[in-house]
C-alpha cells in the first residue's frame, strides 16, 4: 500500500511538472531572436525569382540561419541539393520502365545525366562555401565565390535544359509532364539558391 501511494504520488509530480513547462511563457530573447531570423528570410527572399517558394524552403533552418548570409547562401544550397537528388531518384527509376522507345530512353538519358551534372555540381559548391571563410573580400574569397557562382549557375543550366530538350521529342505526355514538373521545380530551387550566393557575394 506504501509502495502504491508513493508510486501515484511520483507520477502526480511528474504530471505536474509537465504541465508548469508547458504552461511556462517562452524566452522573450529565444522569441525575439527566432522572429529576427524569420525577417532576415523574408526579406532576403524578396530578392529571388521565387520568394514564396524561398520562404517556404528556408524558415526551418531559422535557428542556424539567424541572420548570416553566408548560412542562408548555405541553407539554399542544401535545400536545392537535396531536390536535385530527389529528381535524379526519379528519372532514374523512369529509366528502368519497361516498353520504352528508343527515343523516349534516349531522352530520358540526357535527363539522368544532365540531373547527374547539377547533383555534382552543387555538392562542390556546398564545400566550396564552406572553405571560404567568414571574411567577405581579398583575392581567397573571390577564388572561392567565383567558383561557387559558376558551378550554381551551371547547375541551373542542367536543369533547365532536360526541361528544354523536350521540345518535339515522342514522350508521353504523364511521363513528360512529370518530368518537366520535376525539373521545373528543381530549377526554381536552385535559381533561388544563386540569387542568395550572389547576394552573399556582394554580386
Amino acid at each position: 500500500m506504501t509502495k502504491l501511494l508513493f508510486t501515484s504520488l511520483l507520477l502526480l509530480c511528474a504530471t505536474i511538472s509537465t504541465a508548469a513547462a508547458a504552461a511556462a511563457p517562452a524566452n522573450p530573447r529565444s522569441s525575439a531572436a527566432a522572429a529576427a531570423a524569420a525577417s532576415f528570410i523574408k526579406s532576403s527572399c524578396s530578392a529571388t525569382t521565387y520568394p514564396a517558394l524561398c520562404v517556404q524552403s528556408l524558415l526551418s533552418y531559422a535557428p542556424t540561419i539567424q541572420r548570416s548570409p553566408k548560412q542562408l547562401a548555405q541553407a539554399a544550397l542544401a535545400v536545392s541539393l537535396s531536390r536535385a537528388q530527389s529528381t535524379r531518384s526519379y528519372v532514374r527509376a523512369l529509366a528502368r520502365f519497361d516498353g520504352l522507345r528508343p527515343r523516349e530512353k534516349a531522352a530520358i538519358r540526357d535527363c539522368v545525366e544532365e540531373i547527374g551534372d547539377t547533383v555534382d555540381r552543387l555538392g562542390k559548391s556546398i564545400r566550396e562555401m564552406k572553405a571560404m571563410g567568414e571574411k567577405r573580400s581579398g583575392p581567397r574569397f573571390e577564388w572561392h565565390f567565383g567558383n561557387v557562382a559558376t558551378w550554381v549557375s551551371a547547375a541551373l543550366t542542367d536543369a533547365n535544359t532536360c526541361v528544354d530538350g523536350f521540345a518535339g521529342k515522342a514522350l508521353n505526355g504523364r511521363m513528360k509532364s512529370g518530368i518537366k514538373a520535376r525539373f521545373t521545380n528543381a530549377a526554381q530551387f536552385i535559381s533561388n539558391a544563386l540569387a542568395l550566393v550572389n547576394k552573399y557575394g556582394g554580386h
